[in-house]
């Protein structure tokens, strides 16, 4: 059975507007850095950029659900597909004096750790949403593979 369905990324603990940059570049820190979610197969096309000292963040993204005995496939304009694996991208980048983004790091929410009865759920009623903060330990923007316990998936009714 196919579903229309949204998924809500609701953010919180951004790291800042500017954030050290690795030593090995020519680039000290990254300044005016924002947040956005990254388009499937299309990393200059970006859903709502959000300044990197807002108080929190939320992107709600269209896709489809289909459901069936072998479990929920979902799929979507913001939802990347890569050997079989599902998940969302946000890029970090920053943003020059012309609106210009330019990435240099992206975290990867995984979509495949999910439950099934989570997200067969959420399929049904219409909503998955994703809780997380986007600092890491460094104090720095949130990257790489984003997994439970560091993410808090659940299925809601959408409205």
């Amino acid at each position: 059975m196919m579903a229309g369905m949204h998924i809500r990324i609701e953010a919180i603990d951004l790291p800042g507007r500017t954030c050290p940059a690795p030593a090995d570049g020519n680039v000290t820190v990254y300044d005016n850095v924002h947040v956005a979610v990254q388009r499937r197969d299309r990393p200059a096309e970006l859903l709502a950029p959000q300044p990197g000292h807002a108080p929190s963040a939320t992107w709600t993204l269209e896709c489809t659900a289909l459901v069936s005995p072998t479990g929920t496939d979902v799929k979507g304009p913001y939802v990347q597909d890569r050997l079989g694996r599902r998940f969302i991208y946000l890029s970090w980048g920053t943003v020059d004096e012309s609106g210009t983004f330019t990435m240099f790091r992206r975290a990867k929410l995984m979509l495949d750790v999910i439950p099934a009865d989570l997200l067969a759920t959420a399929a049904h009623d219409g909503l998955l949403v994703g809780r997380l903060g986007l600092t890491d330990a460094r104090g720095g923007p949130l990257c790489a593979r984003v997994e439970p316990p560091h993410i808090t998936w659940t299925a809601e009714r959408a409205d």
